[in-house]
C-alpha cells in the first residue's frame, strides 16, 4: 500500500468490475494479461487490484488483515478460493433450452434476452443456438411459419421475425388495427405455408409482401411526416392551396351539388384472368 503508481499509468477502463458472478480463475487471468502488457509490476497488480472489484468482491478485500498481502499471488490464490462457488452460475448451451417467449412477451422482446445470455455463452455453436431460439417460441402462427420455413441459419430467422417485430410495433401504436375478422377466416388453398402474414392472421404472403399493410404503412409515415411538417410556417404554395380548397367548399348555386371526395377501392374478385398467378399480383 506504501508503493507509489508511476506517473504516466492509467487505470483500465474496458474491464468491467468482477461482482462475484462468473468464473474468478478466468477473470484473474484476464487481468494479469492485460496489466502485464501495460508494463505493470507485481506491486502495480496489488495496488491497482481493488478497482476491478464491486459489491460482495469489495467486501471481501476491505475484510482482509491488515500487512497480509505481500505479492499479487497471496491476494488472487485465496481470492479464486474464495469465489470458485461462483462459477456455478455460468450459463451453458443447455440453459438456452430453458429460455422460452413469455405469453404477452413481444418477439422484439424475447429475442434481446436470448441474446444478451447467448452471448455470455462461451464457444456457443450457431446450430445450437439456432434450434434453442425455435424452441422458446410460444405456440402460434409465427412459430407454424418457422416450423414450415426451417431457417439454417440465425440471420435467415432473423429475416423471418423481422416482419413480425415491425407489425407487432406497428399495430402495439394503437394507430393501425387489423381487420376485426382477422385469424378467422381459413387459408387459401394452395396458399404458401412457409409465408405468414401476421397483419391479417393468414399464410400465404408476409407481413412486408402484404399489399395492405404496406399501404397502411404508408399511410402512417404520410400521417407522422405532415404532422412534423404543420409545425413549420406554411408556404405561400400552401396558402393558395388551402384558400383554393375553402373555394371550392363554398356553395354554387349555378351548378348542382357535386361529391365531396372520391374513394378509389379494390374488390375481393379477381379483376381478369381467373385465380392465376398472375391476377393475383
Amino acid at each position: 500500500m506504501n508503493f507509489v503508481l508511476p506517473r504516466r499509468f492509467t487505470l483500465l477502463t474496458t474491464l468491467t468490475p468482477y461482482d462475484g458472478l462468473g468464473d474468478p480463475k478466468k477473470y484473474i487471468k484476464k487481468l494479469t494479461s492485460i496489466m502485464i502488457v501495460k508494463g505493470a509490476s507485481d506491486k502495480v497488480l496489488c495496488r491497482c487490484f481493488p478497482s476491478y472489484l464491486d459489491g460482495p468482491t469489495l467486501d471481501w478485500f476491505c475484510s482482509l488483515p491488515a500487512g497480509s498481502i505481500s505479492r499479487f499471488r497471496d491476494l488472487s490464490k485465496p481470492f479464486e478460493e474464495h469465489f470458485v462457488g461462483s462459477s456455478i452460475y455460468l450459463h451453458d448451451s443447455d440453459y438456452l433450452n430453458t429460455i422460452k417467449q413469455g405469453h404477452h412477451e413481444s418477439l422484439r422482446d424475447y429475442m434481446t434476452r436470448f441474446t444478451k445470455i447467448a452471448m455470455s455463452i462461451p464457444d456457443l455453436y450457431l446450430e445450437v443456438e439456432l434450434h434453442a431460439i425455435k424452441s422458446g417460441l410460444r405456440p402460434g402462427k409465427f412459430q407454424k411459419t418457422i416450423a414450415i420455413a426451417k431457417p439454417k441459419t440465425m440471420a435467415e430467422f432473423r429475416e423471418k421475425a423481422k416482419g413480425q417485430i415491425d407489425i407487432e410495433e406497428i399495430l402495439n401504436s394503437k394507430l393501425i388495427k387489423p381487420p376485426r375478422k382477422a385469424g378467422s377466416y381459413p387459408d387459401s388453398k394452395g396458399a404458401d405455408r412457409s409465408k405468414y402474414c401476421s397483419f391479417h392472421q393468414k399464410h400465404g404472403d408476409t407481413t412486408d409482401e402484404c399489399v395492405i399493410a404496406k399501404s397502411r404503412q404508408g399511410h402512417l409515415d404520410k400521417y407522422i411526416g405532415g404532422h412534423i411538417q404543420g409545425r413549420a410556417p406554411p408556404s405561400s404554395d400552401q396558402i393558395s392551396a388551402t384558400q383554393h380548397s375553402r373555394d371550392k367548399d363554398r356553395p354554387n348555386n349555378n351548378h348542382p351539388e357535386q361529391p365531396r371526395c372520391i374513394i378509389n377501392c379494390i374488390s375481393r374478385r379477381f379483376a381478369g384472368g381467373g385465380a392465376t398467378t398472375s391476377a393475383r399480383k
